[in-house]
């Protein structure tokens, strides 16, 4: 028996061949989808084609010219390519610099000109903080682009925020047509987070004696609203009168927030929209601006383990080791913070004062529900 050019002896059984020269005999004989076929399935592929074969060579008969898979792949055609859909993709490539790119429908480009489309316009879009839908319109840039074009390369307004692209045409008469959005990406930072976690290492007094082992003590929960009802001691007899920075923020019982009124916004190369080179600028329009910012202050130490530990009449609680650590809020004015430990059996006592004093020389301020429309 021979099977296109490979004659089988006893020296050559099939059944002895491996896989891989079973798949080669049955390409040469023009067996279909072989690569798929396990090795008992391609014995009997192998055989049946070539009994098939050895019938047609016989006297009378006419040889079929074997398959190949350049033959099959020419009967099947190319796949068919479903439609064009119009999108956008947005991809960080570095605290600098994004990677656009896009493919725009025949039908919306056809409806984009019959419209007057003039430009097509990429808009990188602030949306850090912000639900759905929402976004910083002051930080908005546009970047008129190659009608024809498919990708680009974007200037970052700034890094470590999240940003959208939308894709569309500018039409006559300054109208917008939005054709696409890309999905929110966050722009990496430009140098190490400067964030720094609400985490203190705990210390010991006896420098000498103690371990990093024996100085990782967890503090105690503080009971609710202490660190308010230190703040209110400390500032009980030296509280003036609120008016400025956001010493108006804590104000008991008001929460209002004073606003001197709101200055000009919309300076800088990026809240104008416009790029570097000046292209793709954008007309006059309308936004609304807003500022908060507070501060806080910690107050640590150490005592005996087994003290009483009094920041004003408040009793403040004691790790294992003795350490306490106090976030309190820091307004406007003078705080007086007396802290007072007094041994277990209430013979011995230490204490101590501390004094802060606060000043917001200038407070623009105003919450996002206070903020006005202004044009730009």
């Amino acid at each position: 028996m021979t099977t296109s050019g490979f004659p089988l002896t006893a020296d050559q059984d099939v059944n002895e061949m491996t896989l891989r020269q079973l798949r080669q005999m049955a390409s040469n004989l023009g067996i279909g989808r072989y690569s798929r076929m396990l090795k008992e399935q391609l014995l009997r592929a192998i055989e049946r084609k070539s009994d098939s074969q050895l019938e047609s060579t016989e006297p009378g008969g006419d040889a079929p010219e074997p398959e190949d898979l350049h033959s099959i792949e020419a009967e099947m055609g190319s796949a068919p390519r479903p439609p064009s859909q119009t999108e956008v993709v947005f991809l960080p490539r570095d605290p600098q610099w994004a990677y656009v790119y896009w493919e725009l429908s025949e039908s919306d480009r056809r409806q984009a000109m019959a419209d007057g489309a003039s430009q097509l316009v990429l808009r990188v879009l602030d949306v850090t903080g912000l639900g759905s839908g929402a976004v910083h319109q002051h930080t908005m840039q546009e970047v008129v682009v190659n009608s024809h074009a498919t990708e680009w390369y974007l200037p970052v307004p700034l890094c470590d925020r999240d940003y959208r692209v939308e894709l569309g045409y500018q039409l006559a008469g300054g109208r917008w047509r939005s054709l696409a959005f890309s999905s929110a990406a966050r722009v990496p930072a430009l140098h190490p987070s400067e964030q720094i976690l609400d985490q203190f290492v705990p210390f010991s007094l006896d420098v000498a004696s103690s371990t990093a082992a024996e100085s990782a003590v967890v503090l105690p929960t503080a009971s609710p609203g202490i660190h308010e009802r230190v703040y209110q001691t400390a500032t009980t007899t030296t509280r003036r009168a609120l008016g400025r920075g956001s010493e108006a923020f804590h104000d008991v019982g008001d929460h209002s927030i004073q606003n001197r009124g709101l200055n000009d916004s919309g300076a800088g190369l990026w809240a104008s929209g416009r790029n570097e080179s000046g292209a793709g600028g954008v007309a006059t329009r309308e936004r609304s601006f807003w500022l908060v910012a507070d501060a806080e202050l910690i107050v640590y130490g150490a005592t005996d383990p087994a003290a009483i530990l009094r920041i004003g009449e408040e009793i403040v609680p004691l790790g294992e080791d003795g350490t306490f650590r106090l976030q309190v809020p820091f307004r406007d004015g003078q705080q007086l913070y007396q802290i007072t430990a007094v041994a277990a059996d209430g013979e011995q006592r230490r204490n101590i004062t501390l004094e802060f004093v606060r000043a917001t020389p200038d407070a623009n301020v105003n919450t996002p529900e206070e903020a006005k429309a202004e044009w730009f």
